[in-house]
């Protein structure tokens, strides 16, 4: 990771200053805002964007929540704020090292208040210009080591966490880690049924792990349902990692508490009955001046077929982890180009005042959306939309649909609809909005809205325009950006 002016490790800090700045820096080749010392800062909440359908909500304590499409397809249990921001240390990423120095062995676990009388150390926030990428960052100035993880999204692989020690000091140091996310949800569980019946739900857990590849797997024995019939739970979520080789496998937290009293580990393949967890462990030497990364990476939703494609992959393809980085640079790119078709991006002297302006045309796009393709409008979306709202129009006029063509724009329909002389035609086609990215009418900290990020369509993986939230939501956020647009 490097930085133009700013470095990471920062010997010129006192190690009594605790003060709160903010700043922007260059993180490998891309600019972040960093809130040194934000530890000493009241936890704030915050939303990490995606240009898929990606939701994660973080505390600045590191507490989250997680998921794809809406709550009901969470990675980790959805919450409200105050529960998300309370549960830190029992959801997401938990890491602890175990440094070897000459005959003694010190216990540091990054972000937790275990052990932080023994260390003087500093944390830092960090934050893309984009708003889709994090970090979190501690340094312990006792041994001249930071530690720093990141939250990135993939379209096609899910959420990444990449996490990285670096040893800023002139000494090698012999280090056991474990590194992972816990309070991983199976799929298949309502938001309604975790928030009510969480005990119950966790007696339905079933962690296993595909030793070949690492691959874990988080499942119900069965469906949780209240009748006298077989239910068979056939998707999960799952998590894997990349960068470590032949680790210790764990799919729970029980074994933390022995980790921090170094007692040794046993490997854990089948677990029943707890809270999922995805943890790898292993010995590193960290020369001086050195760095050691690698990544977990986690989805929801998975079947059959694609847990067995995955594990194949993970053992086979060697370039998996080119096109994992890949696939997020490309999502970043997805981003940039949604919010520059509305105006969002803008260049000036002052740097904040054009991340301020991106920032607020982005969240007007994710509430109020944009059209697609430069007004084009693909005739199955217009007709199934026209199907959805009254299929007895739409049989009585099979002809008019099946003679549009295959793609045209939205004034070319208008005035299609308007030849029609067909008043419930003219009306649906009117209201007719093919919009996209309107993504969200709600979060953790707002629970009572629901929203629902619908992209694709589960039968084919084919494009849905939609949108969320109602027509003053829509036209409210528009109003600043139709002159743009």
């Amino acid at each position: 990771m490097n930085t133009n002016t700013n470095t990471f490790f920062e010997k010129e800090l006192e190690l009594n200053d605790k003060s709160v700045a903010m700043e922007m820096v260059v993180v490998e080749g891309e600019s972040y805002y960093k809130i040194s010392n934000h530890d000493q800062m009241r936890p704030f909440f915050m939303s990490i964007v995606s240009d898929s359908n990606h939701w994660l909500f973080i505390s600045s304590n590191g507490g989250l929540t997680a998921g794809r499409k809406n709550a009901e397809f969470a990675l980790f249990p959805y919450y409200t704020d105050d529960k998300i921001t309370e549960f830190a240390d029992i959801t997401g990423s938990k890491t602890i090292f175990q440094i070897h120095v000459d005959i003694q062995t010190h216990i540091w676990e990054p972000f937790s208040e275990r052990f932080n009388d023994k260390y003087s150390v500093s944390r830092n926030l960090y934050k893309n210009n984009y708003g889709n990428k994090i970090i979190f960052e501690e340094i312990l100035h006792d041994f001249n080591i930071s530690y720093r993880y990141h939250w990135n999204s993939s379209d096609e692989f899910g959420f990444i966490k990449k996490s990285e020690i670096i040893n800023h000091s002139d000494l090698d140091y012999s280090i056991t880690l474990l590194d992972g996310i816990q309070n991983i949800m199976p799929q298949g569980v309502s938001c309604d049924l975790q928030t009510t019946t969480s005990n119950l739900v966790d007696a339905y857990k079933r962690n296993e792990i595909i030793e070949e590849s690492g691959l874990g797997i988080f499942a119900l024995s069965a469906i949780i349902v209240d009748k006298a019939e077989p239910s068979e739970a056939l998707k999960a979520n799952v998590a894997w990692s990349l960068g470590i080789e032949k680790p210790t496998y764990l799919l729970s937290s029980l074994q933390l508490p022995a980790f921090r009293k170094m007692q040794k580990l046993q490997p854990e393949t089948d677990v029943k009955g707890e809270k999922g967890a995805y943890f790898v462990s292993t010995d590193l030497f960290l020369e001086k001046n050195t760095t050691k990364s690698w990544k977990i990476i986690a989805n929801v939703n998975q079947n059959q077929s694609q847990v067995i494609q995955l594990s194949e992959s993970i053992i086979n393809d060697k370039l998996l982890d080119n096109k994992l980085i890949a696939d997020v640079e490309l999502g970043n790119q997805n981003l940039i180009a949604l919010n520059a078709t509305a105006d969002g991006l803008q260049f000036t002297a002052d740097k904040r005042k054009d991340t301020r302006h991106f920032s607020n045309v982005l969240f007007n796009i994710m509430r109020g959306g944009i059209f697609d393709n430069n007004y084009q409008v693909e005739k199955s979306d217009f007709v199934n939309y026209i199907f959805k709202a009254n299929n007895i129009v739409f049989e009585n006029n099979s002809r008019f649909f099946n003679s549009l063509p295959e793609t045209f724009d939205y004034l070319n329909l208008q005035q299609l609809i308007a030849s029609t002389n067909d008043a419930d035609i003219i009306r649906l086609g009117t209201e007719y909005l093919p919009l996209k990215f309107s993504r969200r009418h709600g979060d953790p900290s707002r629970p009572w809205n629901k929203f629902s990020i619908n992209t694709r369509s589960e039968i084919d993986g084919s494009k849905i325009l939609d949108y969320q939230g109602n027509w003053r939501d829509i036209f409210q956020n528009w109003e600043a950006l139709a002159y743009a647009y």
